[in-house]
């Protein structure tokens, strides 16, 4: 069986390294432009039929406001943690390639949500999509640390997978709400907006530093 190629080192590839981080701010920025382009409005309308056409298009505003947070946030989430690889493999640019390949889904997610958001098919559909980007995401910090890649520390690290365990929850907890409440299900996605996570990993940083002076 074939050895896995060594990692490349980040300072001495600094070229092709810049090129992944390239493309992928190029992906985020193509799928959150898009989001935009679900929002239309006839033309030759009178002023009442203005305020009439954005309010029955206000499913399609929610679902834009919330796209794009979401996307604005898997993005810095995103740019953290490449500023913190220190080398690069194959492995992690596949991961990487199949973290985007969700993430530019989110603008028909979104569309769809927007069109049908009291359907419960549009609200699974977006909540999985969603899920899905964020348990890749977070799979693919954990396998970097795990193997050596990166230099975050610790506590960043409790941070980003209690973040990501919450954002993937929440997402993931809208999925049966949806097949007895289609309409209620996406205003849960609102929680979002309060982040524990912070909080919650210096309180288990805490915790573990308690842990081992007690000799546990």
């Amino acid at each position: 069986m074939a050895a896995e190629p060594a990692a490349k080192q980040r300072d001495q590839n600094e070229v092709e390294f810049g090129r992944i981080v390239a493309f992928s701010d190029g992906v985020f920025s193509i799928a959150i432009t898009l989001l935009v382009l679900n929002l239309a409005v006839e033309k030759g309308l009178t002023e009442g039929e203005i305020d009439n056409e954005l309010w029955n298009q206000r499913d399609l505003f929610f679902a834009y406001a919330i796209s794009f947070a979401v996307i604005g946030r898997f993005w810095l989430v995103h740019h953290r943690f490449f500023s913190e690889v220190k080398a690069f493999d194959g492995r992690l640019i596949s991961l990487n390639l199949v973290y985007l390949g969700a993430v530019v889904l989110i603008p028909f997610s979104s569309e769809l949500l927007g069109e049908y958001g009291g359907t419960t098919t549009a609200v699974v559909f977006y909540s999985v999509n969603l899920a899905v980007v964020v348990l890749l995401g977070l799979l693919m910090h954990v396998d970097a640390r795990r193997r050596g890649l990166t230099g975050i520390d610790p506590r960043s690290h409790r941070e980003t997978q209690i973040r990501s365990t919450y954002i993937a929850g929440i997402f993931l907890l809208s999925i049966p709400l949806a097949y007895v409440a289609p309409d209620i299900a996406p205003y849960l996605w609102l929680v979002l907006f309060v982040d524990p996570s912070s909080r919650l990993a210096r309180r288990s940083g805490a915790d573990g530093e308690g842990n081992r002076a007690a000799g546990l």
